[in-house]
């Protein structure tokens, strides 16, 4: 084996396995295989034209060398971005912890207790600090959660305001301005009227539904919207305010002063810059909402034994259930970064939050004193973290910048100066000599913080918070180690075995790629420093960008959207942006399989487009017939379909390309889904099958990890009739010569993970990508003949080949009693995740286990689902006291003194000879859902249950 190669690494199966596998399959070798798998006619001619592969080596020596062209300024430009510091701890045990970041989302929430607790956690954390009722387990960014504000208060009008088309929303000026950016792009489509002013001269009327609020504002005035808020609630106006996290400690929570909706960013606690993501959005509001909140919640339940459990509650991945009938089309979060946060909180707990907080407020409070000292005055009247001074910016940003310090600059006379917690003395000493020097005075010294407030009165917070036993638990780096380490042993994640999520794909995360998101000249780069700061970070993107050209076939690429959903969100919005540009403006069909993920059709409607559904045939494939009769009936006013290729169903179905070509002559734009992008890669490519705009799931095929359920980023790549339209940023200019505006807060979304994919292509290169490909089909088919016989695959391709994933059928088990459920809990004692569950086709499960996977692996999951086979035949739908129906088995019961089963305990947890050398125990018992979502309990139990305890 060559060891310099990375490929071998990275690719589970080993040369001497191929043979074995070859034989099962039933093929000479992988070309044959490929042949009977991927239509000859959307093959790949030539190799993708990229870089020769790097080995780990060499590549952790370029990407340091590449980091080191970043320059790491001291940075006060604020905007919702602030340096912030990580604790040792948490970046040790969870940032660089694959027991964390490898976790895929907690829907099988037994083997998921850790992470459920965690983002427990951070709600509670959520909703003391901001003073509402009910907040979710995180969302992308602050201008996405500000966005969701305004589209979940436009669903929730009164029957009056819809009846009236009531569309009006108030903007503060004080907005942040990718916020207002966003708000922008999602206000279009919906038809939502914008209307941006002061919140002190706004006059209130009938024809408003709602308006956002900046707490503190963008220069960092802290306004008292009391009255405000006041107002609107006699017209019944809801009220939603972006608020800074950390200045909640010391501020009057919105909560308190009757905002409806509090959305923000916790980037500040803990997470690092990383030129603008990822980082943990929030979202909080009143329990009255909790129907229409977007996002995930996670709830307390009870499992079988009746024990507290945990889960997500109130099905809160509505678009697959609602489908063009939902109010978001959000599909996941950013679980690790919002793990990371609420740790944060555990750590520092209420005492120690306060305390940062009062230090970057006295902080900014001494620094406006030594600058009015040197006669540079500041106008803000109250005010947490930033000043704004007044002072000639051309003189001042030429020192500061010599100086390797970066700050706001609004206009020619007016500088923002956003304090952190990484702010020292010695920083704002130096801050006073940048002012001191650039205008010719005597420099002030800066010998102690002065312990005075800047902060009004009637802002400052009286209320408690972080009471919860958590919060006040853990203060010891000893105490936290373990705390987060008996959390990760409640979960199932890569490291501990395959995950063979179907349309998922849990593959390799190379510790090669995620170690440079350590590193501070990586994650310390604001996201709006001049570019030439970034050098680094630009090189990167730019490199990526360009291979993902290459990979796809296109034209251009956007890095910005920060999640699949948001990227399907681009496509669309940029599809609309084209038709609209020629002045077709009625083009609004977007016809969409039925078999399509439950994003695509949330997605069109979010982009103001009709969906049309299109049937599929007895064999899964797009029902060729009926699409041909609808883009007649449609075709004037066709927008787009939107393909997921290969189909849902796992199969290359060989009409796409006569599909594609029926959609352009008729005036539209086809959209792939490129969720399963990891069966095409050095294969064929969306340009070749006809696609003008294809997401890529880089949290997916690109290796970036799924964290629990999130990070994710979300790059659309596009043909060339569509590059002048990719996405902008009105901070930073990105995107094309007619973008649309922002589809997320920062101008390249979440740049610091993009580290991830970056380090997979360049160490693979065309061959390695191109056989990972071929191993992830062959791995696939493997597994369906290993279980033939066994279970029925659902859906082949025409020559009986699965693509890199299959669907079995597990309906016809209901005659001995058994639900598709089952065998997923079932899994967990074989210690395996289950597969997708019920997705596409109810009662079937999806499996997908793609290339990083070795032959042992596989045999052992193939070897527990043979095994759960033989125990459905054992049941009998008379008799629900069952193996698979009491699945799964805790420790608790196994070691109970009482065994009231019909089987044995070793037949309960340990089925396998395999599973006693690595056994895996589940936390709780199967949860009860339905309890839960009768009993909506989202946030930690209240210190007294504790003390009664």
């Amino acid at each position: 084996m060559k060891t310099d190669v990375f490929a071998s690494r990275h690719i589970g199966i080993r040369e001497e396995d191929l043979q074995h596998m070859f034989k099962t399959v039933g093929v000479e070798n992988l070309e044959q295989l490929i042949y009977e798998t991927i239509p000859n006619d959307i093959r790949l001619k030539t190799p993708l034209a990229l870089d020769a592969p790097m080995s780990e080596h060499k590549f952790l020596e370029h990407i340091q060398n590449l980091s080191e062209k970043n320059k790491v300024f001291t940075t006060y430009i604020g905007l919702g971005y602030h340096e912030s510091l990580t604790p040792s701890v948490i970046k040790r045990n969870i940032l660089e912890n694959p027991g964390w970041y490898t976790a895929y989302t907690p829907y099988q929430a037994e083997i998921a207790q850790g992470r459920l607790e965690a983002l427990l956690n951070f709600q509670t954390m959520i909703c003391d600090l901001t003073g509402m009722e009910l907040a979710n387990a995180s969302l992308l960014d602050e201008s996405t959660a500000a966005a969701e504000a305004m589209t979940m208060l436009y669903e929730v009008r009164s029957r009056d305001q819809k009846k009236n088309n009531v569309v009006k929303f108030f903007v503060s000026e004080e907005i942040l301005p990718q916020t207002l950016s966003l708000l922008k792009t999602r206000a279009i489509p919906l038809d939502i009227e914008l209307v941006i002013g002061n919140h002190e001269t706004f006059e209130f009327g009938t024809d408003f539904y709602g308006a956002i609020l900046q707490y503190p504002g963008k220069h960092g005035q802290v306004n008292d919207y009391s009255s405000f808020v006041a107002q609107a609630k006699e017209q019944d106006i809801k009220v939603a305010v972006a608020a800074d996290i950390l200045s909640l400690a010391l501020l009057t929570p919105p909560g308190e002063f009757g905002a409806d909706v509090v959305v923000g960013t916790t980037q500040r606690f803990g997470i690092p810059l990383g030129y603008g993501g990822p980082h943990a959005a929030f979202f909080a509001t009143k329990e009255v909402y909790k129907r229409s909140i977007p996002g995930r919640i996670i709830g307390v339940t009870k499992d079988t034994d009746g024990n507290p459990a945990l889960r997500m509650a109130l099905q809160t991945r509505e678009q697959h259930i609602k489908r063009d009938k939902a109010t978001s089309n959000i599909c996941t979060a950013q679980v690790l970064l919002a793990v990371m946060a609420g740790m944060y909180a555990v750590y520092h707990g209420p005492k120690g939050i306060k305390y940062i907080a009062t230090q970057v407020h006295t902080s900014a409070a001494t620094l406006a004193d030594a600058l009015e000292q040197l006669g540079v005055y500041q106008i803000n009247t109250s005010y947490f973290d930033t000043i704004t001074v007044k002072a000639d910016a051309t003189l001042v940003k030429p020192v500061a910048e010599k100086n390797e310090v970066n700050f706001l600059y609004s206009d020619d006379q007016t500088i923002s100066i956003a304090i952190n917690e990484a702010t020292s003395l010695e920083d704002l000493q130096k801050v006073v000599e940048i002012f001191a020097e650039a205008l010719g005075k005597d420099v002030i010294a800066i010998n102690a913080l002065k312990e005075v407030s800047a902060i009004a009165n009637a802002s400052q917070r009286t209320s408690p918070y972080l009471e919860n036993a958590v919060f006040n638990s853990y203060h010891s780096e000893t105490e936290m180690m373990r705390y987060i380490k008996k959390l990760e042993r409640k979960d199932l994640a890569l490291n501990h075995s395959m995950i063979s999520l179907g349309s998922c794909t849990m593959k390799l995360n190379a510790a090669s790629e995620m170690l440079p998101l350590s590193s501070a000249q990586w994650g310390n780069i604001h996201p709006f420093v001049p570019v030439d700061q970034a050098e680094g970070y630009q090189t990167m993107l730019k490199a990526l960008e360009a291979d993902l050209n290459v990979i796809t076939g296109f034209a251009g690429t956007s890095l910005q959207p920060n999640s699949g959903a948001q990227g399907e969100y681009a496509g669309l919005m940029v599809i609309r942006a084209y038709h609209e540009s020629r002045n077709e403006t009625h083009r609004n069909i977007c016809l969409i399989p039925a078999s399509a993920h439950g994003t695509n059709p949330a997605s069109a409607v979010m982009a103001g487009m009709k969906v049309v559904v299109t049937k599929t045939d007895e064999k899964g494939n797009i029902d060729v017939a009926d699409l041909e009769e609808k883009v007649a009936k449609h075709a004037d006013n066709l927008a787009a379909l939107m393909v997921t290729y290969p189909s849902t169903h796992g199969v290359f179905e060989s009409s796409i390309k006569h599909i594609t070509k029926l959609i352009h002559d008729n005036g539209g734009q086809v959209y792939m889904d490129g969720a399963n992008m990891n069966a095409q890669v050095g294969l064929t490519n969306p340009a070749t099958i006809g696609a003008d705009v294809c997401h890529l799931n880089l949290h997916k095929t690109f290796a970036i990890p799924h964290g629990g359920g999130g990070p994710g980023v979300g790059p659309i790549c596009v043909a060339e009739q569509l590059v002048p339209f990719l996405p902008g940023n009105p901070v930073i200019k990105t995107g094309g010569e007619k973008a649309i505006s922002a589809i997320s807060a920062a101008p390249w979304g979440s740049s610091l993970v993009c580290l991830i994919s970056y380090g997979y292509i360049k160490m693979l290169g065309e061959q390695g990508l191109r056989h990972s490909t071929e191993i992830a089909i062959l791995n696939a088919n493997y597994i369906k003949h290993r279980l033939s016989g066994n279970y029925e695959v659902l859906y082949t391709g025409e020559k009986g080949r699965a693509a890199h994933e299959m669907i079995l059928d597990c309906r016809p088990f209901k005659q001995n009693g058994i639900e598709v459920t089952d065998i997923a809990k079932r899994l967990m004692d074989y210690g395996f995740h289950a597969p997708t569950v019920s997705f596409p086709v109810a009662g079937t499960v999806m499996i997908e286990p793609t290339e990083s996977e070795g032959l042992a692996e596989l045999d052992r999951f193939c070897n527990a689902m043979i095994s759960i086979r033989k125990e459905i035949n054992e049941a009998s739908g008379d008799d629900a006291d069952n193996v698979l129906k009491n699945a799964p088995h805790t420790l608790k019961m196994v070691t109970a003194d009482a065994w009231k089963f019909p089987y044995s305990r070793e037949k309960a947890a340990f089925p396998l000879e395999f599973v006693s050398d690595n056994k895996f125990w589940p936390s709780v018992r199967r949860v009860d859902d339905a309890y839960g979502d009768r009993n909506l309990i989202c946030t930690c139990a209240p210190i007294e249950a504790y003390m009664e305890a």
